[in-house]
């Protein structure tokens, strides 16, 4: 495979001024608005920061928050993995702005460490660092 296989991710909410300020917060960013792709479509949508350049193609995934009819958050389903400098400081950040350790940070030998914390909304997101 010559490029990473995700190109886009949606993270579902239901009330997205605490999932923005949660994600926000626990990764020190800045969500941007994207307006509804159609007049028919309601949707709420907010974007990660990304590089416009080669985001939303083969070389790297882009994401954004959702809040749409008939999409809810919740976990157990597919599990996003967001790289981080430290996943134990941004997995202690979640907790500190209203989320949980679902797993704590955690060797996985070689490739760094992991841990697993739930969000504001009642999703589970992966966090990913060499340290």
């Amino acid at each position: 495979m010559k490029h990473n296989a995700v190109v886009h991710f949606e993270i579902y909410v239901n009330d997205m001024a605490r999932a923005k300020a949660f994600y926000q917060a626990l990764f020190e960013i800045e969500l941007v608005q994207m307006p509804s792709p159609t007049p028919e479509m309601e949707m709420d949508m907010w974007f990660f920061p990304m590089d416009k350049e080669n985001g939303m193609n083969y070389y790297g995934a882009g994401g954004s928050l959702v809040k749409m009819a008939g999409y809810t958050p919740g976990s157990g389903g597919t599990l996003v993995y967001f790289g981080c400098d430290d996943c134990g400081v941004t997995a202690d950040r979640a907790v500190a702005h209203g989320g949980s350790v679902h797993q704590h940070k955690m060797s996985i030998g070689d490739h760094g460490f992991c841990a697993v914390v739930g969000d504001t909304e009642g999703n589970l997101i992966g966090l990913h660092s060499m340290q």
